[in-house]
C-alpha cells in the first residue's frame, strides 16, 4: 500500500512590519487551498514587535490548516521574543523548536540555527572567548535540532530551519558574509537521519531555491524573495 504523501507550503522571511495591513492574507489563503501544512521558516516579522506578530496573527487565524514555525533573528530584535511568539500561538501557530509534531504520519522537527560558515572554512572554537560563545551557540543549535529528530518515530521527518545547512542554497550572496548565514553543523545532524525527506530554510535573501547536504537529503532555501516553480514567492514540497 503506498503511503499517503503531505504537501507542504514553505515560505521564509516574510518580514511583517508594525504599519502592514493584511500582508499575507490573500497568499495564505491560496496556500490553504493547495497545501496540507503550511511552514514558516523564521523572519516572520520585521523587528520581533508584538505589533508585527498581532497582524501576522490575524492572517493566520482563519487559513484552516496547521502552520508550523520557527523564528529568525529579526524575531529576536527587540528581544520580546516570548510575548510574540505566545501571541502567534494563541492564532494556532506551532513552534517546532523544542517541540515536534507529527501530522499524518510526518514528523517536523526544527531549529532557528546559526551562523559559522561551511565545510572546510566552518569557524572553530579556538582563541577569544567571543569567538568560543559564538561557536557553542552553533553547536547548541546544532545539538537541539538532533535532540528533536531523536524524539520522532515518524519513518518521514520535514525539517524547518531559519539559517542554512549547506553552501550550495546561499549561493548568490556575497561570500564574504557565508558564515553569517548559516553552518555545515546543521547538515552534519540532519544527515544522522535517514528518515529527514526534505528541509527548508530562509535567511539568505538572494541565495539559490536547492540543493542538497552530503547524503543527499533535499535542501531548499525558501526565503519569499528566492525564485521558486510556479512564480509564487513560496514553495510547495511533497513529503
Amino acid at each position: 500500500m503506498a503511503e499517503e504523501t503531505l504537501t507542504v507550503a514553505a515560505i521564509g522571511d516574510i518580514h511583517v512590519g508594525e504599519t502592514s495591513t493584511h500582508p499575507y492574507r490573500e497568499l495564505f489563503h491560496e496556500i490553504a487551498g493547495k497545501a496540507d501544512v503550511l511552514a514558516l521558516c523564521g523572519d516572520l516579522t520585521n523587528h520581533g514587535k508584538p505589533r508585527e506578530a498581532e497582524i501576522l496573527a490575524e492572517d493566520l487565524r482563519a487559513i484552516g490548516i496547521p502552520v508550523l514555525a520557527v523564528l529568525g533573528n529579526h524575531d529576536y530584535e527587540c528581544g520580546l521574543v516570548e510575548e510574540s511568539q505566545r501571541i502567534l500561538e494563541q492564532a494556532g501557530v506551532r513552534f517546532v523548536d523544542g517541540a515536534p509534531q507529527e501530522i499524518r504520519g510526518v514528523g517536523f522537527a526544527g531549529v532557528k540555527g546559526f551562523g559559522g560558515g561551511f565545510g572546510s572554512l566552518m569557524l572553530d572554537s579556538f582563541g577569544e572567548s567571543t569567538i568560543k560563545q559564538f561557536v557553542h551557540e552553533a553547536v547548541n543549535e546544532a545539538m537541539r535540532l538532533e535532540s528533536a529528530l531523536r524524539q520522532l518515530e515518524t519513518d518521514r521527518i520535514f525539517v524547518l530551519l531559519h539559517y542554512a545547512p549547506i553552501a550550495a542554497t546561499v549561493v548568490g550572496e556575497p561570500p564574504e558574509i557565508y558564515p553569517f548565514l548559516g553552518s555545515s553543523r546543521l547538515a552534519e545532524t540532519i544527515d544522522r537521519f535517514e528518515t529527514v525527506r526534505a528541509v527548508a530554510h530562509g535567511h539568505a535573501h538572494h541565495g539559490t531555491f536547492s540543493g542538497h547536504t552530503l547524503r543527499g537529503t533535499p535542501v531548499y532555501n525558501v526565503a519569499q524573495t528566492i525564485p521558486k516553480e510556479g512564480g509564487r514567492p513560496y514553495a510547495l514540497i511533497t513529503v
